[in-house]
């Protein structure tokens, strides 16, 4: 693990473990990439041909990344940055994580695959800028210049140390069970309202439907002891209860994005009589596949869940946002610049590139036990379909969910494989069971225009015709 004191530019250093053998890897990859690549037809349109190419680099990297030799790499940087934040501590100097290892090794990989990709050291984009200029550390968008992260005006009608619940009011409220929005704790849920033109939350107004969002706040030190029962049956209970007293309602449908699918999946299954419809987008059920990365790499022989989380208390968000990047990276740290430059002339393209971008560095960290408790026994021990998950001393089951159920799920998703999400189909007891699949990967489920034009409005007509008319 690379020292960042004093040294403020990461690739002028000698590279940590984990930055040398996944740059290495990543040039074999894209050697043998362009072996593999068909000589450009005259007639061909250079960009179709430059993205087959990225396709090849892609999935040559992904085999790299599945290696045994990636995952020892792996476990030796994580451990690593354990025992330097367990030193700092022992020295009575904190390790601040907004300062260590973490966002000068993304800076590393950023810089040494720019020199696979010399054309696109010309970038200039919020993510990866130049060297000299470059931070991937994420922040809060308060601190952010631009417009305001929501697009669609709302009310803060309850507001406590962990949350935020919005209310979004169509102009007309045509059914009488609202639609709770419960996001990932992870990233900020405005992902679902950036723009009128892409949001989730302005096609389920809509179409009549009164909405409300839960916004998780980001977990200080004296948060790091919340449970993932705290969450599920006291914090998310809270916000239920609320949002049916202000509407006047018996049930609502729960809409889940990710994570916070999983959580509503357990709510559900909890309290069954209160949830009309439970809406599951690209949310992990079946952990036990390792088709997605995420469930090869959280594998306990990878990641000490125990050691991060008795170290630094939170899950930091630049850990996680340093996973996310290094999941995809010739999309991260190549494609995305080739898209940048190809596009630097579109208004539009730009608009919304920037505006994807402020909210991907947006992270928040997550509770320490809350973290502990989702990967310890969810991706390392599968409990939920297994009928093994207890929060406060009550047994999941989730063949106690009844309600109907709609299944929104991205073909092309790297996060959550949509297997995961469909294998909730063998473990509810709901008769009414419906999936809407669109090519597209986790965030252009939400964001993506298919997703805008074709998933949504099938979506919300799911979620009208099952609700109740005023």
């Amino acid at each position: 693990m690379n020292d960042p004191s004093g040294q403020p530019n990461a690739s002028a250093r000698i590279p940590p473990p984990l930055v040398r053998c996944w740059t290495d890897a990543v040039k074999q990859a894209a050697e043998d990439a362009r072996a593999r690549q068909p000589a450009a037809d005259p007639n061909d349109d250079p960009k179709r041909h430059r993205r087959r190419w990225f396709n090849l680099w892609g999935r040559a990297t992904e085999t790299y990344l599945r290696s045994s030799e990636f995952l020892q790499v792996l476990k030796q940087h994580i451990d690593t940055l354990i025992a330097t934040k367990r030193a700092g501590d022992a020295h009575s100097s904190a390790v601040d994580i907004n300062n260590s290892t973490l966002p000068e090794d993304v800076r590393a990989l950023a810089a040494n695959f720019r020199r696979l990709l010399p054309d696109a050291t010309r970038c200039r984009q919020p993510a990866i800028a130049a060297e000299s200029e470059s931070t991937v550390t994420p922040q809060s968008n308060e601190s952010l210049s631009g417009p305001p992260k929501w697009a669609t005006p709302f009310d803060v009608v309850h507001e406590e140390s962990q949350m935020r619940l919005l209310h979004f009011s169509p102009s007309r409220v045509q059914y009488a069970q609202p639609v709770l929005v419960c996001f990932a704790l992870v990233n900020r849920p405005y992902i679902l309202d950036l723009k009128e033109n892409r949001s989730v939350v302005r096609r389920l107004l809509d179409r009549g439907l009164d909405v409300y969002v839960i916004d998780w706040a980001a977990p200080g030190d004296a948060d790091a002891s919340l449970r993932l029962d705290d969450y599920v049956g006291s914090i998310l209970d809270n916000a239920i209860n609320i949002v049916c007293e202000q509407s006047n309602a018996s049930q609502l449908s729960l809409l889940g994005y990710c994570m916070g699918g999983t959580m509503t999946a357990m709510y559900t299954a909890l309290r069954p009589d209160r949830i009309k419809n439970l809406i599951l987008m690209a949310t992990p059920i079946d952990f036990d596949g390792h088709n997605g990365l995420l469930n090869l790499w959280a594998r306990r022989e990878t990641f000490d869940v125990d050691g991060l989380i008795d170290a630094f208390g939170n899950c930091p968000g630049e850990f996680l946002q340093f996973v996310f990047q290094l999941m995809k990276p010739v999309q991260n740290f190549a494609e995305k610049q080739l898209s940048y430059l190809e596009n630097v002339g579109d208004t539009a393209f730009m608009e919304d590139f920037e505006t994807i971008e402020r909210w991907s560095n947006d992270t928040i960290p997550v509770a320490g036990e809350t973290f502990r408790d989702f990967v310890s026994m969810l991706y390392q021990q599968n409990r939920l379909v297994n009928d093994q998950m207890v929060l406060a001393g009550e047994s999941i089951r989730l063949e106690s969910i009844t309600c109907p159920i709609l299944l929104l799920v991205a073909q092309r998703d790297h996060l959550v494989p949509p297997e995961s999400t469909l294998a909730i189909r063998q473990h509810v007891g709901s008769q009414d069971i419906t999936t809407l699949s669109i090519p597209a990967g986790h965030i252009g489920l939400a964001v993506g225009s298919q997703a805008q034009q074709e998933l949504w409005p099938s979506a919300t007509d799911w979620i009208a015709n099952h609700s109740t008319e005023r």
